[in-house]
């Protein structure tokens, strides 16, 4: 058994308004379907499991970029769209929140049912996992959302969520079943956080002793952790920075989307009627779907495509949002005829990006300027956020994705 990482996350209170929330589904489900088209529902597992995938999977989703309730939301946006498609797309989604994640056996055990696949197993995992990170370690973190992912194959990722509610901060947990060897020695690659000083690890290669009598503490510490561990750890200050965007890597998204350069594509990559704004978004929906694991350092990046619903970066471009869920939806119904084309384009949108992003020096000067365009023209896309519609801004910096490279 090996973990994937955890993330630290300011702790978040509030809601997803409806508008979002089908939203969020259904993109959830397009990026899901593709993923698993192209590279097998093995590889969705795995990048359930991976906290930095996970993270900018919210931010794309129009979720709050660094929050903690990206977790609830993005975990029960896709069960809802998943599981309804669960034989036909090859995984289940089980648990969720408060009393939902205490059904999770009851689930796994008809799932176990319909499919023939080892309930008993899949049960103890999840409870495992649940306890390991609850009592075995401790953190100061108390488990509150626990979801358990599983393939028809057996193989399960684990993405749960603990709250410390002294300093406010929550903490996600995911798990991969790929190489378990045991849940109660040496489970995980590491356990990584901010330095609270020592805690109580049962689970440690080194606690042997302990296990047999019950009676010694043993301490990790973080510079034990091993390399191929992920650590996020997200700020508290709401709004987006330069500080927490790859701005080389954004440059590209946005380069795609000047005007110049969608008229080139639109022969290129059968888009044609597709405004730049999109573009936008769906290069970014393309690196989610077709990027590798070392381009996922900067969730806060990935906000760019579709806003987040406080407001930051900007408001949810629902417009834009619509556009982009229009083409993903149809290119995945195409690609199960044979053909290939959108998805393909959607694609050579990541492939495109990532040449471009060579020839880019980013200025972080105009920065805000680009922040304030979108903002001013939020409007436009129907822009929402919890609080309300977007209004019209005072001001159009023009061009800003080329004026910021």
């Amino acid at each position: 058994m090996k973990r994937s990482g955890t993330a630290d996350l300011p702790l978040h209170y509030g809601y997803v308004p409806q508008w979002l929330a089908e939203r969020m589904a259904k993109l959830g489900l397009g990026i899901t379907e593709s993923v698993i088209l192209e590279y097998g529902k093995q590889e969705m597992l795995r990048r359930l499991s991976d906290p930095f995938w996970f993270q900018s999977l919210g931010a794309v989703m129009g979720m709050d970029w660094h929050s903690s309730g990206i977790t609830t939301s993005v975990m029960g946006a896709l069960k809802k769209a998943i599981n309804p498609l669960s034989r036909e797309l090859g995984i289940f989604i089980c648990g969720g929140k408060g009393k939902y994640s205490k059904r999770t056996p009851d689930e796994l055990f008809r799932l176990a049912d319909a499919t023939g696949m080892n309930g008993d197993e899949l049960i103890q995992a999840s409870k495992l996992t649940a306890k390991v990170d609850s009592s075995a370690i401790q953190d100061g973190f108390q488990l509150y959302t626990h979801n358990f992912i599983v393939s028809n194959t057996g193989q399960w990722t684990v993405v749960q969520q603990g709250m410390n509610t002294e300093d406010k901060t929550a903490r996600r947990y995911h798990w991969h079943s790929a190489g378990l060897d045991s849940f109660v020695d040496a489970p995980h690659t590491g356990i990584c956080g901010k330095n609270q000083g020592e805690i109580l690890n049962l689970v440690s290669s080194d606690a042997g002793p302990a296990r047999e009598a019950i009676v010694q503490l043993t301490m990790e510490k973080p510079d034990l952790v091993l390399k191929e561990f992920s650590k996020l750890i997200m700020p508290n200050h709401h709004e987006v920075t330069s500080k927490n965007v790859n701005l080389k890597r954004l440059g590209a998204a946005l380069w795609i989307a000047h005007e110049q350069q969608v008229a080139n594509f639109e022969s290129l990559l059968s888009l044609k009627g597709v405004g730049g704004r999109t573009l936008q978004s769906l290069a970014l929906v393309s690196e989610v779907i077709h990027g590798t694991p070392s381009r996922f350092k900067d969730p806060a990046r990935f906000s760019f495509a579709h806003g987040g619903k406080d407001g930051h970066p900007f408001p949810v471009p629902t417009k834009v949002y619509d556009e982009t869920l229009h083409i993903l939806r149809t290119g995945i119904e195409k690609s199960k005829l044979g053909f290939n084309d959108k998805t393909e384009a959607v694609k050579k949108l990541h492939e495109i990006a990532i040449k471009a992003e060579k020839d880019f020096i980013a200025e972080e000067a105009n920065f805000d300027k680009l922040l304030q365009k979108e903002n001013n023209e939020s409007w436009q896309y129907g822009g929402k956020t919890v609080f309300g519609d977007a209004k019209p801004g005072k001001e159009k910096p023009g061009n800003i994705q080329l004026k910021l490279f």
